[in-house]
């Protein structure tokens, strides 16, 4: 179980201040549906607490970020268990003036693998130059052949 802090005033209009339908949300914002049966979200105000079982870690880091990259978030409180193991990716904020370029640079020490950030971040993200001071995104472990 983890608690994850987010930049409030960041993000999109996902879902009201009700838990009406976030699981929905959230499941279609990752670009899965069918996860929606599988997670239980509860919005009490500024904080979102969700729980469930789900496939694997990149599952469970991008439902995290979804929850919280939502305008008036600001605490996602995960209770995830996951079928698979995997090394877990760690999370960038991003601030203002950052490129993918950059954060692959200061990660990875190769700005030429921003597309690996980008990629870890679909589809939330649609574009690699469409990101935004205090969204969140996984930056996932470096591989061997990277």
């Amino acid at each position: 179980m983890g608690l994850f802090d987010f930049v409030k005033n960041a993000g999109k209009s996902l879902f009201g201040s009700s838990d009406a339908n976030a699981a929905e949300a959230i499941a279609k914002e990752v670009g899965d549906p069918t996860l929606a049966d599988k997670i239980k979200v509860e919005v009490d105000g500024e904080n979102v607490k969700i729980s469930g079982d789900i496939p694997d870690q990149a599952t469970k880091e991008k439902l995290i970020l979804a929850a919280g990259n939502v305008e008036g978030v600001s605490k996602v409180e995960e209770d995830l268990t996951t079928a698979q193991t995997e090394p877990e990716a760690s999370f960038h904020t991003v601030e203002k003036g950052d490129t993918l370029w950059a954060i692959a640079a200061k990660s990875y020490g190769n700005g030429s693998q921003y597309m690996a950030i980008f990629e870890a971040n679909k589809p939330m993200l649609s574009d690699p130059d469409k990101i935004y001071p205090g969204q969140k995104l996984r930056i996932p472990a470096q591989t061997a052949d990277a």
